[in-house]
């Protein structure tokens, strides 16, 4: 098939993330072809790093980022601002 959407699912290979990789390919048509990409592997490392994932889970389509999972993932500055490592 010539005209293809490939659609990549980031995951730490947790239940929530078999949940996302669920409802993607639920969603999914013929036109679709969707990947389950495990963090757990070097190669799905690499993948991550090249489409930018922060959190996961993730889905990218033709590689680039979904909106919604385009978050930035744990950041220093917005713990400290939550209290983390301030006494009580």
């Amino acid at each position: 098939m010539a005209n293809t959407r490939t659609v990549e699912v980031f995951t730490a290979d947790c239940p929530l993330c078999s949940e996302v990789v669920t409802l993607v390919q639920d969603l999914a048509c013929d036109s679709c072809e969707v990947h389950a990409v495990s963090l757990q592997e070097d190669d799905g490392q690499k993948r991550a790093r090249e489409v930018g994932v922060e959190t996961v889970p993730a889905v990218a389509v033709n590689g680039t980022l979904a909106d919604c999972c385009r978050g930035g993932g744990v950041d220093e500055d917005m713990l400290r601002a939550a209290g983390v490592g301030q006494s009580l």
